[in-house]
């Protein structure tokens, strides 16, 4: 059970806690059917059993070891073309909120996992919901390895191993992240957007780096150097530079 008391005006001050479900994000969607929630409500679980990742890929932890939880924001002052900015104030915010812990390993690999040296430690899925256009509720489902200690993908990693096998307590973890998620939030909203994306590149795993990339097949070398205003990612390549949607490429190590 979690009991959240963050230091917060909205954010976390209302919780929907679950022992167990399939995924957040649905759970969390299902709400907005049936009612009209707060903005700033979290539905948290501490088992997960088919949560979803990019790509249509499962986020599957262990009970009550991890961090997995949405959160309902209306981020209606956001333009459907820049609603990519929600990514980059929640990744940061990610970012923040474990660096006193990990320092500078700390990486966003785009669109939406969080790295430490090159192991997955945790994820954002943000599904919208759009009318017209505006964006009237945005689900952000975020997945952070905490305690967990074993993975079955050799390349996942957890804020307990990258710590020496320290364990730490979700409850104040999580109200710390709800205090950082409410200060970006409102710089979003504030119109700090060219501020947030500059600390966004700055921790932008790749960029200014040549690495291998593969696309249909064949394998690139390519020179991550942006984000796009709609969220794509530009690289520049052999043959100048290039925007890429999610699926456009592989990203090879």
């Amino acid at each position: 059970m979690y009991k959240l008391q963050p230091k917060t005006l909205f954010i976390g001050k209302n919780t929907v806690y679950l022992p167990t479900c399939h995924s957040t994000n649905d759970w969390a969607a299902q709400i907005i059917q049936k009612e009209e929630p707060l903005e700033g409500t979290i539905v948290i679980t501490d088992n997960q059993t088919r949560g979803k990742g990019q790509r249509g890929n499962e986020w599957l932890v262990e009970e009550k070891k991890n961090l997995t939880f949405t959160l309902i924001l209306k981020p209606t002052f956001l333009p459907i073309t820049q609603q990519f900015n929600l990514n980059l104030a929640i990744s940061l915010a990610v970012i923040e909120t474990l660096s006193p812990y990990l320092g500078e390993g700390l990486k966003i690999k785009w669109p939406n996992d969080i790295l430490y040296g090159d192991k997955k430690l945790g994820g954002i899925l943000i599904e919208s919901l759009i009318s017209g256009r505006t964006m009237n509720y945005s689900l952000l489902g975020i997945g952070l390895n905490i305690n967990q200690q074993q993975f079955e993908f050799p390349m996942a990693t957890s804020l307990s191993v990258e710590s020496q096998g320290d364990l730490f307590d979700l409850s104040p973890l999580l109200e710390h992240f709800c205090e950082v998620i409410e200060v970006n939030y409102l710089r979003l909203k504030h119109g700090q957007e060219s501020e947030l994306k500059k600390e966004y590149l700055r921790v932008l795993f790749g960029k200014g780096q040549w690495r291998n990339f593969k696309r249909e097949g064949s394998i690139f070398q390519g020179k991550i150097i942006d984000v796009s205003p709609k969220g794509l990612l530009v690289m520049e390549t052999e043959l100048g530079l290039k925007q890429f949607d999610t699926k456009e490429f592989e990203y090879l190590y």
